[in-house]
């Protein structure tokens, strides 16, 4: 470990990436200003003492099954600079030592049965004498070393017969792994059967690029993964392959699961991870954004103990975080200085962890100078408060019940603060609480997502509505892709031929000069002829400004589309924000596999003034697989593939960049192939699905009235804005996109919404004539997967409910080009859905979309505005909003959408609160509010009936989107070809200059 007298090691830790084993040297060399015990931490620890008390420090203490001995490394032989593995009895105080005496060791584990101790050793390395001494010269010298640890390729794991070992032999022990590499930090399962351990193995086995080569020689560790074996060392399987250092892995207590910490590639921070033994379902436990390592499972399996520096960069201190994720960590330490390496003994009412503080004869820390004493790093034990440690996650009964849960309770005090009027400060409140850093931007899947829900689903239950989701409970559940890793077999080949005949191939190493996308398609994909289409824009035309339509007259059948990221660069504000929805790459990519292409590839190209042109491949994105490879090049490689096509890259880009539409350009000569691997994972989000009788009266086991009304907001955003939906700038990577106009001004609305009309029931002056939904979707800003999934699952979550199966002519429609229609349709079942997303914005008019699915709209939206008298701007689009009323048009159902327009701040941390017009989001919610009333006293309900301004047998090219009269899923998965959602009303087929591929 670290000398302390060497300060000059912090600036070697800068400026390289540092290791996980490095992370106790901060805290022996820095030590810290800030308040020494910033709160009394004796209410979950007590009776500390101290465990190993040799040597020049000692560190990661692991115990026996039945907690009577531990295994732990320290430097106490004066024979041996390094590390050596000891056992000792606690019953006793004999200590005994299981490493030979000479080499490194490290990471030690006592097998279940109690008879042998795991370990991982350099001893066979046949200089490790000479090394050792080496050491022991220099110390000798008087002089002291950077420390570094070395990731030494010649640590092996061993197996050591405690009745059969003996002092400085190498007899007892048996060798489990021997591949070159830095094999450790291995642990057995609960039964003994497999041994979980970290390795950099692979980098010595295959050959690795230039820029992986350059990483590694700088930082070994940037390669270590996590691998499984069987615990005589065969079977050995692979669980982890992303970038950066995996490490630190544990079973769970039922051996179902391993957890483990995953430092980022640059090495700067680290967070806590679990996984199935088989390397599925990888669940993120935390999102501190700092150096949060060394997780342990509690043997009750229902929260682990973990270290984080959260507080300070030398200060680490202990922290509990639930094992399904679920609400925020719970401090455990607060004194100053390290505390680290945790781990609960095996009754589960005990905690020993690492730590260089200083305790008394009663356990209590010895300050100095106003600041807790250090020592040299030693291992410590206390008692744990096991209940008041379950209540502070909210484990206890009482602490999982909503009735005293935080946001629950927050929820139903906003309620008695709040009234049935539609008042700014209303609107605010709601605002308020979904845009806490806390919920960390709400990202669907994730604790803030829970806790926004759990908010919602609280206010509603508070007002009166009964629950409408899964199990008699508020929520709907629904499987979303939950993060993805690059496979090996990723390569990417761009041919280009002369007139002559001769070709050549553009070299493109992944990552560096190329990259998947998270939401590609995966598998070989065909070689295709390349054409460029600008921006890959389609924006809608309205009263004010013509559509943007980046693809007239350009046919991508089975072509490769090369475009241009963001939107055109020297464009106004005002077209920038009408723009910026619709500039996504995943959007740009439907709307390029919807055309037929084959592939999509995105280029930042030489105007623009983004820092990285190579699109990140992201990890813990969160989105479905398109049906066509969609990749990012480098902006050299695209200058390259442009200038063999004959033109010159930033002369394009330059000549859109004012916005003016210009026709796509073929670009002959050109061709590209691509394999691209991608393993995804799925997680789990929900919605809140209220219902409101339509009698007070009424009880919540009584039947439904339909055709319901339906209300709903998507609660979902974009957490830190880790995928690509995310339109930050550079200095803003990794902040809490707190989402404030998107969409906690529609929540909000639709809360308002809510209150106003369960007085209007309640105090007579409404008569409903059927029930009312309220949803708030998650999974929107993904995919609009929750949304999508409702519509998919209302016949199971409502089997009164009546719905209509598809009609032959929709079934051979379909069927005409591939496809399988399964979107029965649910008009009857959902007499109109209002949809509000991003109406916090009010500037110059309220965008009411959707008034071509049903005759009456207009009418009927100028009527309920006469006593609002928001500005309107009545839009006829209905099926390409990218929004969650789109799951509810292609099942049929009428629909309203409210919408402030796009703006700088869309998709940013830029968008909050404080930019918010209060004002005209509460008329906005008043008008939405009539609208609903309205719906829910007539005795009618609204035709379904699709005009959207034009007629289907006069579709330009520039209007292509709406070419099958059919409605594209998407939220599909992995689908070839085009997965439809719904039927267009009317929808025929048409003759295509085209043909969509299945």
């Amino acid at each position: 470990m670290f000398d302390s007298r060497d300060s000059s090691v912090l600036k070697t830790l800068l400026a390289t990436l540092s290791p996980l084993r490095l992370l106790i040297a901060f805290a022996l060399l820095l030590s810290g200003s800030a308040v020494a015990i910033a709160q009394d931490e004796s209410d979950l620890l007590s009776n500390v003492r101290k465990l190993t008390f040799e040597g020049r420090r000692a560190g990661e203490g692991y115990f026996s099954a039945d907690g009577t001995r531990m295994v732990f490394q320290s430097e106490r032989d004066p024979s041996n600079p390094f590390y050596q593995i000891y056992v000792s009895d606690l019953e006793t105080g004999d200590i005994q030592r299981v490493s030979p005496g000479f080499g490194k060791t490290t990471c030690g584990w006592i097998h279940p049965n109690g008879e042998k101790v795991l370990f991982a050793s350099t001893h066979a390395d046949e200089k490790s004498k000479q090394l050792q001494q080496e050491e022991l010269d220099f110390r000798a010298s008087g002089k002291s070393r950077r420390y570094s640890w070395d990731y030494d390729p010649n640590y092996e794991l061993y197996a050591a017969e405690l009745d059969q070992i003996e002092s400085g032999t190498t007899k007892g022990l048996t060798a489990l792994t021997n591949a070159m590499g830095y094999d450790a930090e291995a642990s057995y399962s609960p039964d003994g059967k497999q041994i979980v351990f970290a390795s950099n193995r692979a980098a010595y086995s295959r050959d690795l690029t230039e820029r992986e080569r350059e990483q590694f020689e700088r930082d070994p560790a940037f390669m270590i993964d996590l691998y499984i074996m069987d615990a005589d060392g065969s079977n050995v399987k692979r669980l982890t392959s992303e970038p950066g250092y995996d490490g630190g892995p544990f079973f769970s207590p039922d051996g179902q699961r391993i957890c483990w910490r995953r430092f980022a590639p640059n090495g700067a921070t680290a967070e806590i991870f679990t996984m199935k033994t088989d390397g599925s379902d990888v669940q993120r436990l935390t999102e501190i954004n700092a150096m949060s390592w060394a997780p342990f499972y509690h043997p009750s399996g229902e929260f682990l103990v973990f270290t984080t520096n959260k507080h300070g960069f030398a200060n680490f201190e202990l922290y509990l975080v639930r094992a399904d994720g679920e609400g925020e960590p719970v401090r455990l330490t607060t004194t100053e200085g390290f505390d680290g390496l945790p781990v609960f003994l095996p009754n589960g009412d005990q905690l020993s962890w690492t730590t260089t503080r200083v305790v008394d004869s009663n356990g209590d820390v010895v300050m100095e100078d106003g600041e807790p004493k250090k020592s040299t790093s030693q291992i410590y034990l206390a008692d744990f408060d096991v209940e008041t440690a379950r209540q502070r996650l909210g484990l206890t009964e009482s602490g999982g019940d909503s009735s005293i849960d935080e946001d629950a309770s927050l929820a139903r005090s906003n309620l008695t603060a709040t009234a049935p009027e539609f008042r700014p400060g209303d609107v605010m409140r709601h605002v308020d609480y979904l845009t806490r850093p806390e919920l960390g931007g709400r990202l669907t899947g994730t604790p803030g997502e829970k806790r926004a829900t759990a908010y919602v689903a609280a206010y509603l239950e508070s007002l009166g509505f009964v629950p409408a989701g899964q199990n008699g409970t508020f929520f709907h559940d629904f499987e979303f892709p939950a993060g993805s890793s690059l496979g090996p077999a990723n390569e990417l080949t761009i041919t280009t031929s002369s007139p002559g005949g001769n070709s050549a191939a553009i070299d493109a190493e992944l990552t560096e000069s190329w990259t998947p996308l998270s939401f590609s398609q995966t598998g070989d994909i065909e070689s295709g002829e390349v054409v460029f289409a600008g921006y890959g824009l389609q924006v809608p035309g309205d009263d004010e400004n013509d559509e943007y339509d980046s693809y007239v007259h350009l046919n991508v059948a089975d072509r490769w589309v090369l475009v241009l990221r963001d939107l055109p660069q020297d464009i106004s504000a005002e077209q920038r924000q009408r723009m910026a929805r619709y500039g996504d790459p995943r959007r740009k990519a439907t709307i390029a596999r919807d055309l037929g292409a084959r592939g999509i590839i995105f280029v930042a190209g030489p105007t623009s003034q983004v820092k990285r042109d190579v699109i990140r491949f992201d990890a813990n994105a969160s989105q479905a697989q398109v049906s066509l490879a969609a990749i990012s090049i480098s902006n050299e490689g695209a200058s390259k593939l442009v200038r063999a096509g004959g033109h010159d890259l930033k002369e394009l880009q330059s000549h859109l960049d004012d916005g003016k539409m210009a026709m796509g350009i073929p670009m002959s000569g050109i061709s590209v192939k691509a394999s691209i691997e991608i393993n995804r994972r799925t997680g789990t989000g929900r919605n809140v699905i209220a219902r409101l009788p339509a009698e007070s009266e009424a009880k919540p086991t009584d039947d439904i009235q339909f055709p319901v009304v339906m209300v709903g907001a998507h609660i979902d955003h974009l957490g830190r804005g880790g995928g690509s939906n995310s339109l930050a700038r550079s200095d803003e990577e990794n902040q809490v996109h707190v989402g404030a106009d998107d969409n906690a001004s529609g929540v909000a609305a639709m809360l308002e919404i809510a209150q106003y009309l369960v007085d209007q029931r309640n105090s007579g002056r409404v008569k409903m004539q059927r029930d009312l939904m309220v949803a708030a979707w998650s999974g929107e800003e993904l995919g609009l997967f929750g949304s999508q999934a409702f519509v998919d699952d209302f016949s199971t979550l409502y089997p009164a409910a009546p719905i209509q199966e598809p009609s032959e002519d929709d079934i051979a429609m379909a069927h005409a080009h591939g496809m399988t229609p399964d979107a029965a349709s649910l008009g009857d079942a959902v007499a109109v859905y209002l949809n509000l997303d991003m109406v916090g914005r009010l500037r110059d008019k309220l965008i009411v979309q959707g008034i071509g699915s049903s005759p009456g709209f207009e009418g009927e939206v100028q009527r309920r505005n006469v006593p609002v008298g928001v500005a309107l701007q009545l839009d006829r689009t209905s099926t390409r909003l990218p929004t969650d009323a789109s799951a509810f048009v292609a099942r049929k159902v009428p629909i309203l959408s409210g919408f402030t327009g796009a703006h700088e701040d869309y998709h940013t941390p830029r968008d909050t609160p404080d930019k918010l017009n209060y004002d005209g989001n509460a008329d906005i919610a008043n008008l939405f509010g009539l609208l609903t009333r309205g719906f829910l006293m007539s005795s009618d309900v609204p035709e379904f009936k699709l005009d959207e301004g034009q007629s289907t047998e006069e579709v330009p090219r520039a209007r292509l989107t709406a070419y099958l009269g059919t409605i594209p899923d998407y939220a599909a998965g992995e689908v070839k070809g085009l997965k439809l959602s719904g039927v267009a009303s009317g929808g025929r087929l048409k003759p295509l200059a085209f043909v969509v591929e299945t």
